[in-house]
C-alpha cells in the first residue's frame, strides 16, 4: 500500500522530534564523567544540563515570527543545521564553558518542537491532525529513548577490555561519543528536509495561491475531485479585516478575542514542565543512581524509562483523535500527581549507613574513601545530611565520581517504589502533558497569528523548563529527593484541577472551527 505525501512529510519533518529527545537526555548519561573531568558544582552541573533550554527560551521568543516571515520550512533547516554545529562542538568541547555553550547553541533549535507541529497542523485533515502531529512527539520519545540505549552500551563498551575501544577513545573520551552520535541523525535531517514542499495555509496567507493549491493536491493526490480554491477562499476568510503585520500580531495577543485560547496555552504550557518531566529524563541515570542501585544498573533502568515512554506516547497517539484532548489531560495529570506522591513516600522512607566492609570494599577503587571510616557505622535519615557529610569528608569530585558505588552500598529503601513511581510518571505523562500540549498548541491559536502566539507560550513553557532542569541538582543536594518529588506531585494536582474546570475539547474540528469557538 502506498504511503501518503501527508505522512512521509510529517515523518521527515517529526524526525526534529527524535532529534531534540536525543539531545536533550543523552546528557543525562555524561553527567559524571563531565562532573568530574570539569570539577562541578551543583550549580554548574545544573546550568549544563540546562544550557539548551536557555537557549531555547531565546529562540521561541522570534521563531514564531521567523516562521510567519520565512515559512516553517525554511526555518526548520536552520534549525537542523543548529543541532548538527552542537553536536560536533559538544563532542569536541575542551572546557566547561565551551559545552556550555555548544548546548546553548543546540538550545536554539529546540524551538523546532514549535515549527514542526505548526506545519504538520497545516498539512493535515482535521480528523487525523492530532494523531500526524502526535508523530513528533513520538519520535521525542524515541529520541529519548535511543540516548539511553546509547549511553548505556557505550558505557558498557567503554568498560570492554578491547583494543579497539582504547585505540578509538571510547575508555577515556566515553562522555564524547555519547555526544557525538547525534551528528548522524541531525546531518540526516538537515539534508532531508529540502526535500519537504511549504506550508500551503503559509503560502495562501502570503498570497501565493498557485503554489499553496499545487502543495494541497500533492498531499491529497487521491482527491482530484476536491476544490481546493474553496480551501484557499476559506484560509482567506479567516484573515479577512485582520491586519497581519508584526505589529498589529503583538497587539493582537492581549485582545479580549485571543484571551482564552492565551490562557489555556500558558496552563498547559507550565503545567507540561513544572510538574518535572524535564528533570526526569535529563537526569535519569541520576536519580536512580540515589535509589542505591548502582551505576550501570541506573543506566538500565533509565532505558526502562526510554521504552515506557514510547509505549505510551503511541498509546496517547490512537486515542488522541477518538477519546480527545481534555481526557487524556484529565488522566494523564491524575497519574503524574499520584506517581510523584509514590516516589515521594519511598524515598522518604530511606535510610543511609555504611559499615566497615562496605568502606574497605570503596577503598580498593579510591584510597581517599578511608577517610569515610569517620562515619562507619552511623545510621543518617535523611539523603541531605548523608551527602553533605560524605562531600565535607572527601570532596565534590571523589564523591561525584564514586557517588552510585556510595549509595548503592549505604542506601536501604525499597527500589522497586521508587521505580514504579518513575516510570508510572513517565507513562501518565507520555499519555497526556506530551503529546497533547503540542497538538493544541498547534489547534488553539488564529491562523494569521499562530506562530507569534505558539512562540509566546512556548517561551513560558522554556523559562519553566530552564528553571525545573537548572535547580534539580541543588534541590536534591539542599530539599532532598522526597521532598523535591512531592512538590512535582502538587503541581500536578493543581494543573489536574484547572484542566478539569477550564479546558475546551478540540477534537475532529477545522483550525478556523476552533478559532471562530475559541473566539466566542
Amino acid at each position: 500500500m502506498k504511503i501518503s505525501p501527508t505522512i512521509i512529510y510529517t515523518i521527515i519533518v517529526s524526525l526534529g522530534g527524535f532529534i531534540f529527545g536525543f539531545d536533550a537526555s543523552v546528557i543525562s548519561g555524561t553527567l559524571n564523567f563531565i562532573v568530574t573531568e570539569f570539577d562541578l558544582s551543583s550549580i554548574e552541573q545544573g546550568f549544563v544540563v540546562s544550557a539548551p533550554t536557555l537557549g531555547a527560551i531565546i529562540a521561541t521568543v522570534t521563531a514564531g515570527i521567523l516562521a510567519d516571515r520565512f515559512g516553517r520550512r525554511n526555518l526548520l533547516i536552520v534549525i537542523a543545521l543548529l543541532y548538527l554545529l552542537s553536536a560536533v562542538a559538544s563532542a569536541f568541547s575542551t572546557s566547561y564553558w565551551m559545552l556550555v555553550s555548544a548546548r546553548f547553541i543546540g538550545g536554539l533549535a529546540f524551538c523546532s518542537l514549535m515549527i514542526a507541529p505548526m506545519y504538520i497542523a497545516e498539512i493535515s485533515q482535521p480528523e487525523k491532525r492530532g494523531k500526524l502531529v502526535s508523530i513528533n512527539q513520538l519520535n521525542i520519545v524515541i529520541g529519548f529513548s535511543a540516548a539511553y540505549f546509547a549511553n548505556y552500551y557505550v558505557l558498557e563498551l567503554s568498560q570492554s577490555s578491547a583494543s579497539w575501544v582504547s585505540g578509538i577513545g571510547l575508555d577515556t573520551h566515553t562522555w564524547r561519543w555519547m555526544l557525538g552520535l547525534e551528528i548522524v541523525p541531525a546531518l540526516a535531517w538537515f539534508i532531508l528536509l529540502f526535500y519537504v514542499p511549504r506550508s500551503p495555509r503559509w503560502l495562501a496567507l502570503k498570497g501565493q495561491d498557485t503554489q499553496a493549491i499545487s502543495v494541497l493536491k500533492q498531499l491529497n493526490e487521491n482527491d482530484e475531485q476536491h476544490d481546493y480554491q474553496q480551501d484557499i477562499e476559506q484560509i482567506k476568510r479567516s484573515l479577512e479585516n485582520k491586519d497581519t503585520s508584526l505589529l498589529a500580531s503583538l497587539k493582537y495577543l492581549f485582545n479580549s478575542k485571543i484571551r482564552f485560547a492565551i490562557t489555556i496555552g500558558i496552563i498547559v504550557g507550565i503545567a507540561q514542565q513544572i510538574t518535572g518531566i524535564n528533570a526526569i529524563f535529563f537526569y535519569a541515570p541520576s536519580i536512580f543512581e540515589q535509589s542505591g542501585v548502582g551505576t550501570n544498573a541506573a543506566f538500565a533502568q533509565a532505558v526502562l524509562v526510554g521504552v515506557i515512554n514510547v509505549l505510551f506516547t503511541i498509546a496517547a497517539m490512537m486515542l488522541i483523535d477518538k477519546l480527545g484532548r481534555k481526557p487524556l489531560l484529565t488522566i494523564g495529570l491524575a497519574g503524574v500527581s499520584l506517581s510523584m506522591a509514590l516516589c515521594a513516600y519511598g524515598f522518604s522512607q530511606a535510610t543511609y549507613k555504611l559499615t566497615a566492609d562496605d568502606i574497605e570494599s570503596l577503598v580498593v577503587k579510591e584510597q581517599s574513601l578511608a577517610k569515610l571510616m569517620d562515619v562507619q557505622g552511623k545510621t543518617y535519615q535523611s539523603d541531605v545530611e548523608f551527602k553533605q557529610t560524605i562531600v565535607k569528608l572527601v570532596g565534590q569530585q571523589t564523591f561525584s565520581a564514586h557517588q552510585g558505588d556510595i549509595l548503592k552500598l549505604a542506601a536501604t529503601m525499597n527500589a522497586t517504589v521508587i521505580l514504579l513511581g518513575i516510570l508510572g510518571f513517565v507513562a501518565s505523562f507520555a499519555f497526556s502533558l506530551g503529546p497533547v500540549m503540542w497538538v493544541m498548541f498547534s489547534e488553539i491559536f488564529p491562523n494569521h497569528v499562530r506562530g507569534i502566539a505558539i512562540s509566546f507560550v512556548s517561551v513560558i513553557n522554556s523559562i519553566v523548563s530552564f528553571t525545573v532542569t537548572f535547580v534539580f541538582p541543588w534541590e536534591l543536594e539542599v530539599l532532598g529527593s522526597a521532598f523535591t518529588f512531592l512538590i512535582y506531585g502538587a503541581f500536578a494536582f493543581i494543573a489536574l484541577i484547572l484542566v478539569v474546570r477550564l479546558f475546551p475539547e478540540t477534537k475532529g474540528k477545522s483550525l478556523e472551527q476552533i478559532e471562530a469557538e475559541m473566539a466566542s
